[in-house]
């Protein structure tokens, strides 16, 4: 049980509940293979079967955690940050992507977008969830749209989505993890019949990373 201060601060953005970070290889998207430290922030309500970090959902499980604390740490090892979740715009993104910036950090989120777009970011990795839909401002703004395709019926969902999106924005299908090997084969014909889609891959799983 926190106090009802750091609960203020958590609220402000000035703490928040750090699942986990490291410094790794991006396996996704636009930026696969490049460097990049990953913040992992706690908290979820969107709630997706197939979500391969499901014990980021509770944010209670994860301790609030100074930005300044996490930012040193960041920016030491690395000039571009990627924070994710759980779904980090539960939270004010403001404060530590200011402090990112401050320290000259490339700023990069991955999110369902289904909350208030809060922060300042380089980058902003788009990946809406059927059963919680992003708020209309992110489409304006996303640089990538990865739809993560479990079955047939998201082919669908996906062309939804790509008509919401800015016309600069970067369209992926990635196969969900568990299901690859079914649905690989029909996201590459699927992106050979419509290449204005890419494919996107979990290369760090393939490579055994985080």
């Amino acid at each position: 049980m926190i106090t009802k201060e750091t609960q203020a601060l958590v609220d402000e953005g000035i703490m928040l509940p750090l699942m986990e970070d490291f410094y790794t290889i991006q396996g996704e998207g636009f930026y696969k293979g490049t460097a990049a430290y990953f913040i992992r922030i706690g908290g979820c309500d969107v709630g997706c079967h197939w979500c391969d970090v499901k014990e980021s959902w509770n944010a209670e499980l994860h301790p609030p955690t100074h930005i300044g604390e996490i930012v040193e740490k960041a920016s030491s090892l690395s000039k571009t940050v990627v924070i994710t979740g759980g779904e980090p715009l539960t939270w004010d993104m403001t404060k530590i992507t200011e402090a990112l910036k401050a320290k000259d950090c490339n700023t990069h989120i991955e999110t369902s977008g289904a909350y208030k777009l809060t922060g300042i970011w380089d980058w902003i990795c788009l990946s809406p969830k059927k059963i919680k839909l992003p708020t209309e401002e992110i489409y304006e703004v996303a640089n990538e749209l990865k739809v993560i395709i479990f079955n047939k019926h998201d082919f669908k969902f996906a062309e939804e989505q790509a008509e919401k999106v800015n016309k600069d924005c970067i369209l992926y299908l990635q196969p969900e993890w568990s299901n690859r090997d079914k649905m690989m084969p029909i996201i590459v014909d699927y992106v050979m019949q419509n290449p204005k889609w890419k494919v996107s891959l979990q290369t760090h799983k393939y490579l055994n990373i985080p």
